[in-house]
């Protein structure tokens, strides 16, 4: 087998491993609600949970000051005023401290990192101010939120198909209630094409297709010539209008790809749902002796399928550049949208710089994991 690339993947990445496994999760999952629409990402889920819910121009939608800007970008896309609030320490609105704006009709909030919570005090919250309840569950496709499965909490609840299944495009909109219906864009034979290449080329760059991936690495290379230098330098500051062209949202009223739908509907579950548990609990070994660190929000519940390992680091600087330098795979929410007001104890402000989220998706291996612990070993301990 080729060796590892140097940096480790993101995102589930299509391999023959895939086919095997259990069929069933063995948890609850966002799609077992009964009315969905299939869209191309979870932006497009947002879109068009904004569509449903009839937000326009003049109404606000409320939305977490923790965020990638992924999330509020097709908020802004569909007309709405933003309305920050802050967070607590379980990730979930200081309700106590929200006054919604006149106007206000919704509120998105995150059920994050692929531990989902209960949000039984939120629904009482919306229900008690007539807002909608928008559950983003982005990070958690699978899982039990306290009393409820995941995604039943809301009036309407989003997923991102792409960072919990090997696919090359998705997204899911569902509620228990009947959606309006959608009129999307379909695929057209070029996005067809593309999911396949998508696909065929990020497999073969991981090393996933056994017996293919080297005449597909080959003709990958003629197709996109020498390999690019990779960008330096400081992330550079975005307007309001930067961060909505960098989110890329051409696609969120279009239909998915046919390979899109078919991989979604017929991959087995069960291989998702364990590796992302193991790889968790092997990370949260790994991590919680380390000086000046500490596993955010501890153990992993029973029942759940997590996104990432979210870690608390006193001084992240110097281990986030090393892991980035490494091609670890982790992220960090720093990038703040424009507008975004200091609040009093606002957990989510002091995550965007502290909390690093080392991802524990299905198609990341133990020694990548090892890696990523070794980095952060040498760095902290220096």
């Amino acid at each position: 087998m080729a060796p590892h690339p140097a940096r480790q993947p993101t995102r589930p990445t299509f391999g023959w491993d895939n086919l095997r496994g259990e069929r069933a999760a063995g948890l609850p999952a966002v799609d077992d609600l009964p009315h969905r629409h299939a869209l191309t990402s979870g932006r497009a889920a947002l879109f068009a949970a904004m569509r449903a819910l009839g937000v326009g121009p003049g109404d606000t939608v409320l939305a977490p000051s923790y965020h990638c800007p992924t999330m509020i970008a097709p908020l802004r896309a569909a007309g709405a005023t933003v309305q920050f609030y802050p967070l607590g320490p379980d990730g979930l609105p200081r309700l106590d401290t929200i006054a919604a704006a006149p106007g206000a009709k919704a509120i998105v909030v995150a059920q994050l990192f692929g531990l989902p919570r209960s949000l039984a005090a939120v629904r009482a919250w919306c229900d008690a101010h007539g807002l909608a309840l928008v559950e983003d569950c982005a990070h958690s496709f699978f899982g039990q939120a306290g009393e409820r499965p995941v995604g039943r909490w809301g009036d309407l609840a989003t997923a991102s198909l792409t960072k919990f299944f090997p696919v090359p495009e998705g997204g899911l909109l569902a509620a228990a209630a009947p959606l309006p219906a959608q009129a999307l864009r379909p695929a057209g034979a070029k996005a067809q094409v593309k999911a396949w290449v998508d696909l065929l080329e990020r497999g073969s760059e991981q090393s996933r297709l056994t017996g293919l991936n080297t005449p597909l690495r080959a003709l990958f290379r003629l197709k996109n010539g020498p390999p690019r230098p990779a960008s330096g330098g400081a992330p550079v500051e975005l307007d309001e209008a930067g961060f909505m062209a960098d989110c890329d949202l051409a696609r969120i009223e279009s239909a998915p790809t046919a390979l899109a739908r078919r991989l979604f509907a017929g991959l087995p579950r069960g291989r998702i749902v364990a590796r992302r548990r193991a790889h968790y609990e092997a990370l949260h070994r790994l991590t919680q002796a380390l000086p000046g660190a500490r596993p955010l929000l501890g153990p992993l519940p029973a029942q759940a399928a997590p996104y990432a390992m979210p870690l608390w680091l006193d001084d992240p600087e110097p281990a986030y550049a090393a892991l980035r330098a490494a091609g670890c795979a982790v992220f960090r929410w720093d990038r703040v949208w424009p507008g975004v007001p200091r609040f009093d104890d606002d957990h989510g402000a002091r995550w965007r710089h502290h909390v690093l989220q080392l991802l524990c998706q299905q198609d990341l291996t133990e020694p990548m994991l090892a890696r990523t612990a070794e980095v952060l070993t040498r760095t902290l301990t220096r």
